[in-house]
């Protein structure tokens, strides 16, 4: 099972790269398959690369639902390292 998740982008970094927030926990990212990405973006994660844009309203329903399910915070973070 692939898990990708929205993620705030706090940061711009050199190159394709940004830092995000996934849950209270910064991480860095690529932005190379995103054009266009700025800070307060949201942006769909999985396994470090960020795959597209989404929009504010959706990404905050989304991460509710997660929320639910009981990924939050520093589990919603792990659940992008393990390559799922």
């Amino acid at each position: 099972m692939c898990l990708a998740i929205p993620a705030r982008i706090v940061e711009l970094l050199p190159g394709d790269a940004c830092r995000v927030d996934l849950g209270g926990v910064r991480k860095e990212i690529s932005l190379a398959l995103v054009d266009g990405a700025e800070v307060g973006d949201y942006v769909i994660v999985h396994v470090g690369y960020a795959l597209s844009k989404l929009d504010e309203e959706e990404a905050e329903q989304t991460l509710a639902l997660f929320a639910e399910a009981g990924l939050a915070g520093p589990a919603l973070a792990a659940a992008t390292e393990d390559g799922a």
